[in-house]
């Protein structure tokens, strides 16, 4: 079809009640709307209508049927294509799992992607896999141990069913009660783990987003630029929205990365309603801002924020620069959820913004209760949180203690949550699901918070959380205060606890470094090393590393646990050994740092 698929669908609106992925696209397909890709400039580079895409991959379908029995995974290099849509929902109709699996950019190197691939891949036990046409000798490295043949998703050459089966065409198509996907993580460790989505949890998750969690209604159209190998970008906006029959327009993850102005473009000239990011996709839109283009954001009703911490500071930058575009600030929609909840499991109430929480952080370090700040809290000891929204209708959350049991408002502690949407658990892999999952279905989260008024605030991470001399400290307070103390001079950073040899913990703050002369880190390190040990009371070695060395997982967040791995075995280069000299090699010592001479 000619230029971009149009708002109106033309159909009444379904808000999701569809018993599977299949039903849902053959009522899409009855309308206009459909999927929308786009170059990083933002040059419409195909339209594919709903309708297309059901015939596109009903066709591919009975090809794949050949080439692996029903409930086979198959896996699927998640490029933002029309190659990747049609092979997803062929796999719906053949009756095959799709296990999308990311691009090699997301994975930081060669070696470390072919790593990656294999484990997961090997994992999962795929029984083939389909790749772009220029990840077919990569792939073939990658999956070379274990023997799992490749196909060109793009040009696929593949027996038709109908020859194979005395010419019926075979189609198996998924019922309610059968898998849908297979979503696995990069793995805070060397074992990543396949979360189960089924029809059930992938339907009712989007169908709760669609009714409760945006309220999707005639006129809405769906931006994205999120990775489709990773559950927001996969569910929130490749799956839910055609469930609603929505038109999206797709950016690559990439062409975000290079131009990240091409995605509020989009939204700006294709009139979008809907569109999500993690914090840092805000905060580079700012950046990157030199108010030289015309834009009219005042159809964006729905900004989300998830996947990561939301910053308030993040988000007041971004309506400070964008408001005399149109932008409003009742728009922000902080969000929490998880792959193992298939996605979304709260929302903030829409049209009112982001609501702050301000409280005195000393006393939740102590305490362990979020008390609001005072006119007697010191600057220094104020912590703000974003209300991240109820839970969604037909689900259940606590927030626990120690001892298993709810507590009250404002006291932190362990977020479990029940519904579902909940996953069935990690594939093949009982011991994880057990630690994930109570006997009576309640998923333990990893993440701590408190309740507010019935709405969950998040703090962190239970794994990341940095325990010493009686006090929690959370490793986001240390590296957002480095970072705003030093912003424009660094990457990323990353905070984590170690014991020394005398059996003491000591906290280390590795910092990326954009510049390697020796009067840059000099001062970088000074201000670096005063800012976290201000955040955190105590004091923190620092380590100055080089930009780019420390580890992320697959939906672009720092992975601590890898880091503090890492820099256990000596893995990063120590920038400051030169300047500091005798200073830096207890600090390399200390922290796991390799002085590079």
């Amino acid at each position: 079809m000619t230029g971009r698929t149009p708002i109106e669908s033309g159909l009444d609106l379904r808000q999701g009640d569809f018993a599977t992925l299949t039903d849902a696209l053959d009522y899409a397909a009855k309308g206009k709307t459909g999927l929308n890709f786009y170059s990083t400039n933002g040059t419409l580079e195909t339209a594919l209508s709903y309708r297309d895409l059901r015939d596109e991959a009903i066709g591919l379908a009975k090809r794949l049927v050949s080439v692996a029995p029903k409930n086979a995974l198959i896996g699927l290099i998640a490029e933002t294509s029309v190659a990747f849509a049609r092979a997803f929902y062929a796999c719906q109709y053949a009756g095959l799992v799709p296990v999308p699996v990311p691009m090699p950019a997301a994975m930081g190197g060669r070696e470390s992607y072919i790593h990656q691939l294999r484990q997961m891949l090997g994992d999962a036990k795929v029984a083939a896999l389909l790749a772009p046409t220029h990840m077919i000798d990569i792939s073939t490295e990658a999956l070379s141990p274990i023997n799992v043949p490749i196909f060109d998703m793009t040009d696929l050459d593949l027996p038709d069913a109908a020859v194979e089966v005395g010419g019926a065409s075979q189609l198996r198509p998924f019922g309610a009660d059968d898998l849908c996907y297979i979503q696995y993580s990069s793995g805070s460790t060397n074992a990543p783990k396949g979360v189960i989505g089924s029809q059930r949890s992938v339907t009712a998750n989007c169908q709760a987003i669609i009714t409760h969690g945006l309220k999707v209604r005639e006129g809405d159209r769906a931006v994205s630029w999120l990775p489709l190998y990773h559950d927001m970008g996969l569910i929130g906006f490749f799956v839910a929205p055609m469930m609603a029959q929505l038109s999206i327009d797709l950016l690559a993850s990439s062409s975000f990365a290079r131009r990240p102005l091409t995605w509020l473009t989009l939204i700006s000239e294709n009139r979008g309603t809907l569109s999500y990011s993690p914090t840092f996709g805000y905060e580079l839109t700012v950046k990157r801002w030199r108010n030289d283009r015309e834009l009219d954001l005042s159809c964006w009703r729905a900004a989300g924020i998830g996947g990561d911490m939301v910053r308030s500071n993040a988000l007041e930058a971004f309506f400070e620069t964008f408001k005399d575009q149109g932008f409003s600030d009742k728009a922000f929609v902080p969000s929490y959820g998880m792959a193992e909840a298939t996605l979304a499991l709260a929302f903030a109430p829409l049209d009112t913004g982001a609501v702050a929480d301000e409280i005195d952080n000393d006393r939740l370090g102590r305490s362990g209760e979020a008390i609001p700040a005072s006119d007697i809290t010191q600057a220094a000891a104020r912590r703000t949180f974003m209300l991240c929204g109820e839970i969604l209708p037909g689900h259940k959350m606590e927030v626990r203690g120690r001892d298993g049991q709810a507590l009250g408002d404002r006291m932190v502690g362990d977020i479990c949550v029940y519904g579902p949407s909940i996953s069935p658990g990690y594939y093949q892999n009982e011991e994880a699901t057990n630690a994930a999952l109570t006997s009576d279905g309640w998923l333990l989260t990893g993440d701590l918070g408190y309740l507010v008024d019935g709405q969950i605030v998040i703090t962190g991470r239970s794994k990341d959380l940095i325990i010493t001399h009686g006090r929690n400290i959370w490793p986001q307070d240390l590296e957002w205060a480095v970072e705003g103390a030093v912003s424009g001079r660094i990457g990323r950073t990353a905070a984590f606890p170690v014991t020394n040899d005398n059996g003491s913990d000591e906290i280390i703050l590795l910092v990326e470094c954009r510049s390697r002369k020796p009067e840059n880190l000099s001062t970088l390190y000074t201000e670096a090393k005063a800012a976290a040990r201000l955040a955190a009371n105590t004091n923190v070695h620092v380590g100055l590393v080089p930009l780019s060395s420390l580890i992320v997982t697959s939906s672009g967040k720092i992975s601590r646990a890898r880091a503090r791995q890492k820099y256990l075995g000596g893995g990063f280069e120590d920038l400051a050994a030169a300047e500091f000299g005798a200073n830096s090699e207890k600090l390399s010592a200390a922290s796991g740092l390799s002085e590079v001479r």
